[in-house]
């Protein structure tokens, strides 16, 4: 059986840590639920799914670095980052962990950048830059979102054709911003109409990353894929995260 995605990148950040010798280290890696004030300030907005208390940022710190995770499953952990990696990734608090401690370790290496969520103006301001770089590089070409970003939703619906995949069933069934959110009923068709897809980082939180990536162009955004998005190789966009 091959390999999932998420355990791909698991392989690939044991293999980091082994590399530098951070598994023998007494290194604590502690992650803490952060309020919505802390995570994102003020938006410009109320439907974030951290405003609606659907989802939480774990953040984790090694060596002064900070590392950030989406998830709904939230709580407090610590621990070595050989207890990381000797963890079963079995459910969205494990996974949080996990990949708030990549992201930690790979930005206290030096190998990204761009681990803490942006806050007050600065999503909007990322999601207009956001589309004005998809423009540029793909011309007019049809989107399909995953995940509910609203700041994104807006941007990219004035200028493309797009359509939006997400799990909360809250949002599934709405327009917003003259978009429909689908279900995951939906993704077959949603993910076919599609030349590029544009992927919120909590999908490698949640574990359904794999699902989104085939032959054409993949864009993720969001601090949670940053440490992940720099060991596979994969496109990375976020304009105003520190």
């Amino acid at each position: 059986m091959q390999p999932g995605t998420l355990e791909l990148v698991r392989r690939k950040a044991l293999a980091l840590w082994e590399e530098h010798d951070l598994l023998r280290e007494p290194i604590a890696v502690k992650a803490r639920t952060l309020t919505v004030h802390e995570a994102i300030g003020d938006p410009e907005g109320e439907d974030f799914p951290l405003q609606k208390g659907k989802e939480r940022l774990m953040e984790a710190e090694f060596r002064g670095a900070k590392g950030q995770a989406f998830t709904d499953r939230f709580g407090d952990f610590s621990g070595t980052l050989a207890d990381v990696a000797a963890m079963p990734l079995e459910n969205n608090f494990r996974r949080a962990v996990f990949v708030a401690s990549v992201n930690a370790t790979v930005r206290g290496l030096g190998l990204c950048d761009r681990t803490i969520h942006c806050r007050d103006k600065e999503p909007n301001e990322c999601a207009a830059k956001f589309s004005r770089y998809i423009s540029e590089r793909f011309g007019d070409v049809r989107i399909t979102q995953v995940g509910f970003q609203p700041k994104i939703i807006q941007a990219l619906s004035e200028r493309f054709a797009l359509k939006v995949l997400d799990l909360d069933p809250d949002n599934i069934g709405t327009v917003q911003y003259n978009t429909e959110i689908l279900g995951p009923d939906r993704k077959d068709d949603a993910l076919a109409r599609a030349d590029l897809l544009v992927v919120t980082g909590s999908t490698l939180a949640n574990d359904t990353v794999g699902a989104f990536l085939d032959d054409r162009p993949i864009i993720f955004y969001g601090t949670t894929i940053a440490g992940a998005a720099a060991l596979m190789g994969w496109e990375r966009f976020c304009a105003k995260a520190l």
